[in-house]
């Protein structure tokens, strides 16, 4: 009575094994024959490069800071961002030192953006 069970199931396991053969006939019709060329990301500027480092820092307000006359930032400003702005947990120099991110879950707003405005250029980069 076994091998009338035995027998059977070998000769199905062989089948089986015999589908993906060398010279077995391939039903797979996923070949890729698509002419679009693949994209290539572009590489990203310095300042991109440090605005996505705050940005992985999953920070709910992201701000950018630069001297009003253009000029890079001195370490007077930096003092006067780091006394007025406590809440900022990552700060990161960038544009040749022309500008400031800061990475912050403190609404800044509602602390002292109003007298950090007034001595500098401020860009809100959270929802961008």
């Amino acid at each position: 009575m076994r091998a009338k069970i035995v027998l059977p199931v070998m000769i199905v396991l062989l089948l089986a094994s015999c589908a993906g053969a060398p010279g077995s006939i391939s039903t797979n019709t996923n070949t890729n024959t698509s002419s679009t060329p693949a994209t290539t990301a572009t590489p990203l500027s310095g300042f991109e490069k440090d605005l996505q480092y705050i940005r992985n820092g999953q920070y709910t307000y992201v701000w950018v800071f630069s001297r009003k006359d253009g000029k890079p930032l001195q370490s007077d400003d930096s003092v006067y961002l780091r006394t007025n702005a406590p809440q900022v947990v990552d700060w990161v120099t960038t544009d040749e030192g022309k500008k400031v991110i800061a990475g912050t879950n403190f609404n800044l707003e509602q602390g002292n953006l109003d007298m950090l405005k007034k001595r500098f250029v401020t860009e809100d980069y959270s929802n961008k």
